[in-house]
């Protein structure tokens, strides 16, 4: 789903314009990545938790060439769904 479908779906369950769905939205993606950054966590009651996971260095093979690739340490986001969220999709 594009960011753009994303909006249009939001303005038309809130009942609100679309230029106030884009606005919330950003607000959320915005605010979800500084509380990720700052304190490496952001719960979404219902939904499920967003985590900072940090990734070792490792090394890898080039599929094209299978020459051995070296992938730097990082840290990655993962998500966790709440049970709420489990239950209803099953």
């Amino acid at each position: 789903m594009t960011k753009t479908e994303l909006i249009t779906l939001i303005a038309k369950e809130a009942e609100i314009t679309k230029v106030q769905a884009k606005t919330a939205l950003e607000a959320i993606i915005e605010t979800t990545l500084k509380k990720l950054k700052k304190e490496g966590r952001f719960p979404i009651s219902g939904l499920g938790v967003f985590t900072v996971a940090k990734r070792a260095k490792r090394t890898a093979r080039n599929p094209r060439t299978g020459e051995p690739v070296t992938i730097k340490a990082h840290k990655a986001v993962k998500f966790k769904p709440a049970q709420a969220a489990k239950d209803f999709i099953a």
